[in-house]
């Protein structure tokens, strides 16, 4: 061992790894997320364009989930396991974003974290928010929400809504690691 002696090796091998030149620190693991299925609030029911919603709500949450982990912000999760649950809450309530502890039961039954739920309110044909909100299962509440406002109810504008939502939030992230959380 050349000029190194036992005690020499034994302080090299406790050495934190954050100490050593060239180590790479392990990130801590990401959050687990799961995303329900996106909800909407219509105080304008339009019939010429209730069809076309019903398509950009499942398209909706399907954006947000992509955009999620392709960021690396959380690990999104399948929530098909939990479908009968959520489908019994959703059917004795009008909205499971209103709802913290039907968030806490469908979060605990995934084994999750957090749980978002996106949901619209539709003002008007030109007026609607974009809202994403997260309960922690760990807090026990509700601990992040954000809305945006979209202008016209079309395919485009809902989807630059959630972007510009899941964006800020990487932005976020990036200034504050505990962001959405």
């Amino acid at each position: 061992m050349g000029g190194m002696n036992r005690r020499h090796l034994c302080a090299l091998l406790t050495v934190p790894g954050w100490l050593l030149p060239g180590t790479v620190r392990a990130a801590p693991p990401l959050p687990r997320l799961a995303v329900l299925e996106a909800e909407i609030a219509d105080d304008h029911d339009n019939p010429a364009t209730r069809a076309a919603q019903r398509q950009r709500l499942g398209a909706l949450a399907a954006h947000v989930r992509q955009d999620l982990a392709a960021r690396g912000l959380y690990e999104v999760v399948d929530t098909a396991p939990a479908a009968a649950l959520v489908e019994r809450l959703a059917s004795q309530r009008a909205a499971l974003h209103d709802c913290d502890p039907c968030a806490d039961e469908i979060g605990r039954a995934l084994g999750v974290d957090l749980v978002m739920t996106p949901w619209v309110l539709k003002t008007s044909e030109l007026i609607l928010t974009l809202s994403l909100q997260i309960y922690s299962v760990r807090a026990g509440r509700l601990v992040h929400m954000k809305s945006v406002q979209m202008r016209g109810n079309r395919d485009d504008s809902w989807q630059r809504a959630a972007s510009y939502l899941v964006n800020d939030m990487a932005e976020r992230r990036a200034l504050r690691a505990d962001y959405g959380q």
